[in-house]
């Protein structure tokens, strides 16, 4: 028997139980991981209060891990024990041991280690179809990002950054301010002392940006939409604050004619493929150093209660790891 964090009923971070489980045999297709670190995201917080109905309960929550393999199920190719790997879903990664597809995994490269490779493949991936599918950026471009101190914010600024973008982030202190700035973000705006949307046009010479990045839904809606130029795209990818609330299509057009999409990782590494190359383009960036990635938070996984409280109260900054 191994341990787990389970969930019984859906409610705020006291339902994260710490429990026995026993993780069976690989079938075929599969293999087991016993994992070393296991990365902490805001996702797991939907999954945790019900707004990201499971299948079934109790269950495990948790996308985002990396660890050893240690067995192999039939029809398995290309892995052997003792690999390091890593992946970003399927859920249950709160675990000390766990059995994943192995089609859902990827290699782990020597010079990474486990503690960054579980510290990125959720947020790292996100950030590289945030930037390279959703919306191309490059040379020339301007946009917004959301929440520029978070787990997502920090790769995707200083990714955007090296790409020739300019970057305006928001975050929610001076401390974090002085974070995002130091991650690829040419101007900062704190949304608890300054509007953002008049600070925004302040800094485009009153155009706009040309792509807001919004894991954050509720709190910043309409306003991320005041802050495109015409033409502009809104990319909703979260919604940490709650639900965007409904509207009307045509708000779109009344704002200058705006696209507006909710894309989300699984649909652009659906196949074995596109994670490969997703993950091998997010490895590349960080073992060049193009971006630096900051594990500013750790938690016994027995602990993740505490995790959970301080990601909600916004007291954490960049990656948070979970350890068995």
């Amino acid at each position: 028997m191994v341990h787990a964090i389970r969930v019984h009923e859906y409610g705020g971070p006291e339902v994260l139980k710490w429990e026995k489980v026993k993780v069976g045999d690989p079938g075929p297709g599969e293999i087991k991981i016993r994992q070393t670190a296991i990365g902490l995201n805001y996702i797991d917080v939907y999954g945790r209060t019900g707004l990201y109905k499971q299948p079934s309960l109790p269950f495990i929550p948790g996308m985002e891990g990396a660890g050893v393999i240690t067995e192999l199920g039939e029809d398995v190719r290309g892995f052997k024990v003792g690999q390091h790997v890593t992946y970003a879903g399927p859920i249950g990664a709160y675990a000390e041991e766990r059995l994943v597809v192995a089609d859902r995994v990827v290699k782990t490269p020597p010079d990474l280690g486990d503690d960054i490779a579980a510290s990125i493949m959720l947020k790292g991936m996100t950030a590289q179809y945030l930037l390279h599918r959703t919306y191309k950026v490059g040379p020339g471009t301007t946009l917004l990002f959301h929440a520029a101190a978070g787990g997502v914010g920090l790769i995707a600024c200083q990714w955007a950054a090296y790409l020739g973008a300019t970057v305006i982030g928001t975050v929610g202190s001076d401390g974090k301010a002085l974070i995002a700035r130091a991650h690829g973000c040419t101007h900062v705006i704190n949304y608890r002392t300054e509007n953002v949307v008049a600070a925004v046009k302040e800094y485009t010479d009153d155009e706009g940006v040309d792509v807001v990045y919004d894991s954050i839904g509720k709190d910043t809606f309409p306003a991320s939409l005041d802050c495109l130029k015409p033409l502009g795209m809104w990319v909703s990818f979260g919604q940490s604050s709650g639900p965007v609330p409904e509207f009307h299509i045509g708000l779109l057009a009344q704002k200058g004619a705006l696209y507006a999409t909710r894309p989300s990782l699984h649909h652009y590494t659906a196949t074995h493929k596109d994670l490969v190359d997703t993950a091998n383009d997010l490895f590349e960036v960080v073992t060049k150093g193009k971006v630096k990635i900051a594990i500013n938070q750790t938690y016994p996984l027995a602990d993740a209660k505490w995790a959970h409280e301080d990601l909600e109260a916004r007291l954490t900054t960049g990656s948070t790891l979970l350890l068995p």
